[in-house]
């Protein structure tokens, strides 16, 4: 797998083989592009958050949901990194692949380890997608193995 620049990243979008929607080129980073924060949702207090601060509470579980809808092309696959800002803070994650074909929002879960409440701004920048280039095309794409977040908007639990 090869990791897409900037440029890369920019001639995919261009051609129709990747998407991010909506797209800032401020967000865009050498080797990746920044996804902002669109909804929390703080599960012990049944809490969602679109507007303005969320504020998480120490030792607290909670979901985010990106902005951005991305479409992953056939031979396209990601990975995902919190912006190191938030790691400082103690917010950690649980950041996987993004599969080829995959098209959505990303729900990520996430822990503050902090003792102290943590602010996450709805529309601030949360982490990273970093794009790969697969050197050949799945016999199946995410939406023929198991397709169970396919054109998912807002932070989805279970299904």
């Amino acid at each position: 797998m090869t990791v897409l620049s900037d440029s890369d990243i920019m001639q995919l979008i261009d051609v129709g083989k990747l998407g991010i929607e909506p797209f800032c080129e401020t967000n865009l980073t050498p080797n990746g592009y920044d996804l902002t924060v669109d909804e929390v949702l703080i599960k012990s207090t049944d809490t969602h958050i679109s507007k303005g601060i969320a504020v998480i509470p120490g030792h607290a579980w909670f979901v985010v949901s990106t902005k951005e809808f991305v479409r992953m092309g056939a031979d396209i696959a990601s990975q995902l990194w919190i912006r190191s800002s938030y790691a400082r803070k103690g917010i950690m994650a649980s950041f996987g692949k993004v599969d080829a074909g995959f098209h959505g929002t990303l729900t990520i879960s996430c822990f503050n380890a902090n003792e102290c409440a943590v602010e996450l701004p709805i529309g601030d920048r949360f982490c990273q997608i970093v794009f790969e280039q697969l050197s050949s095309i799945p016999k199946a794409l995410y939406a023929e193995r198991s397709g169970t977040y396919q054109n998912q908007r807002g932070v989805t639990l279970c299904r």
